[in-house]
């Protein structure tokens, strides 16, 4: 039954017509049947009284006429009405007549009228025809003379029915092509705003709606517009008090790390003034940053961000891992090359930096370091290939049920990463940079306890081959095509 469900289209436009052509053809159908029943009987009935007349006459005119006669009769019966006579042979070849010309009932009244012995057929002897049987003396049973009267099969033809059908077949065509261009007129305002309702699900303002048509759409689409405009509006306020408290508070900040740094405290103390300031900066940035994306244009470009370009992913990674690297951060990879996809190189680079980042944060502690892996490979799905990006880690992890919530702004979750710290901004800023690759950004529990936060980018936009491998680091074992749980010196 799989296969059945997939031959049902998936669209509304189709389904509906599809829908509305099946009606039609039962309804068609059914007026075909029903014309049929109720036309085949007086039909059948009217063809053996034809039948029987054309018998009845024949026969009167070979018993009454003059027997010297009798074969000019028979040739002018032949030339004029097309009706011909032939003597029964025994053993002849006969073919039955179909059984949709001649009903049962109308053969009970042909032999009624014209006897019991009375048959009929369709061929004699390969000849097609109408052929009927009678007797010339119906009175003597024993030594019957029995002939054939035959009418041109022509006699008999429906064409007044398929007729009515090809004209029937004629008005089911045009009312198809009638409800698939009102079906189209109804499914077309709607596929337009579903497509800019995937905008809006973007953080793209869509373009207005037009605002015509039936007056149900019509609201549909005004309601629509509306609301687009009040959700662009938020979103712009929003990123404006952003900006505005961000920017404001970094000057402050700057002068409390000069008196930090000048202060008369212990170096314990100022380390940890300091480290308390770094933290604030570094929400500040990320409220920064979530104000840039918070208001893309309509292209779901951002006006701050670089444009899009062909980012090789097996590099960045390795520059990534790379960089943590020389600050003495373990990092266990295994990248393998990828085709290259049109995107935003810093915006990646924000996000892996960001997961990693987390993972350090609250996967380790200071007496077990965080152990992270970062994975890169192209999914084995030949139909639907995409580049799947891991970043793991051994940490206590989240909640199934509180997965999809952290990836809302403003959201954190102090039971599941204890010691937590931050705006709350960080996934989600890693959602919506995803998301703008046409990408999907998961987080995963991992046998054994920790997460995984997985993003998936279709290969739609691949624009080449990846960029030959870089230069060995010292610090790392890198080979030719993957760093296979190369783990770097601390």
């Amino acid at each position: 039954m799989n296969w059945l469900v997939q031959l049902v289209p998936r669209t509304l436009l189709w389904r509906t017509f599809l829908l509305l052509s099946t009606l039609m053809l039962a309804a068609v159908l059914a007026w075909v049947f029903i014309y049929a029943w109720f036309e085949r009987e007086p039909r059948s009935l009217a063809t053996a009284q034809m039948l029987i007349s054309t018998v009845n006459l024949t026969r009167t005119a070979l018993v009454t006429g003059d027997p010297e006669r009798r074969r000019e009769l028979l040739q002018d019966l032949s030339k004029r009405e097309g009706i011909r006579v032939y003597p029964s042979e025994t053993g002849e070849l006969l073919e039955p007549l179909a059984g949709d010309i001649l009903t049962p009932r109308a053969m009970f009244e042909i032999k009624r009228q014209l006897g019991p012995y009375t048959r009929v057929a369709s061929k004699r002897e390969g000849y097609p025809g109408i052929f009927i049987s009678f007797t010339l003396d119906d009175e003597n049973e024993v030594e019957r003379d029995e002939y054939w009267v035959m009418l041109p099969q022509s006699r008999l033809e429906r064409s007044t029915t398929r007729e009515w059908i090809g004209w029937s077949a004629a008005a089911m065509l045009l009312a198809l092509g009638g409800a698939y261009l009102i079906v189209r007129r109804i499914t077309l305002p709607l596929r337009r705003l579903s497509k800019a309702a995937l905008q809006v699900g973007k953080g793209i303002q869509p373009d207005p709606l037009a605002e015509t048509g039936p007056e149900e759409l019509a609201n549909v689409a005004r309601a629509f517009n509306r609301m687009s405009s009040d959700l662009a509006q938020t979103d712009a306020d929003r990123a404006l008090i952003l900006a505005g408290i961000s920017h404001d508070l970094r000057t402050p900040l700057t002068r409390l790390r000069l008196e930090v740094e000048m202060s008369p405290a212990d170096a314990a103390t100022r380390d940890s003034m300091s480290t308390d300031i770094d933290e604030m900066d570094r929400v500040i940035g990320q409220f920064l940053d979530f104000s840039r994306l918070a208001t893309p244009n309509r292209d779901g470009s951002n006006a701050s961000a670089e444009s899009a370009q062909s980012v090789d992913l097996y590099a960045l990674l390795y520059e990534i891992v790379e960089g943590y690297a020389r600050r003495n951060m373990v990092v266990d990879s295994d990248l393998h090359p990828v085709p290259l996809i049109s995107g935003h190189a810093t915006a990646l680079r924000r996000v892996v930096s960001n997961l990693i980042d987390n993972a350090f944060r609250y996967a380790g502690s200071a007496d077990a370091p965080a152990q992270i892996e970062v994975a890169l490979t192209k999914s084995a799905d030949a139909q639907n290939p995409n580049i799947v990006l891991e970043i793991r880690d051994h940490g206590p992890g989240i909640p199934a049920e509180q997965r999809d919530r952290v990836k809302q702004p403003f959201v954190r979750l102090d039971a599941a990463r204890t010691g937590a710290k931050g705006s709350g901004l960080g996934l989600a800023i890693v959602d919506r940079i995803i998301r703008a690759h046409d990408g999907r950004f998961q987080l995963l529990g991992r046998d054994g306890g920790g997460l995984i936060a997985r993003i998936t980018i279709p290969t739609v936009a691949a624009t080449g081959t990846p960029a030959p491998a870089k230069k060995k680091s010292k610090k790392s074992r890198w080979n030719d095509t993957q760093m296979p749980d190369s783990q770097f010196p601390s």
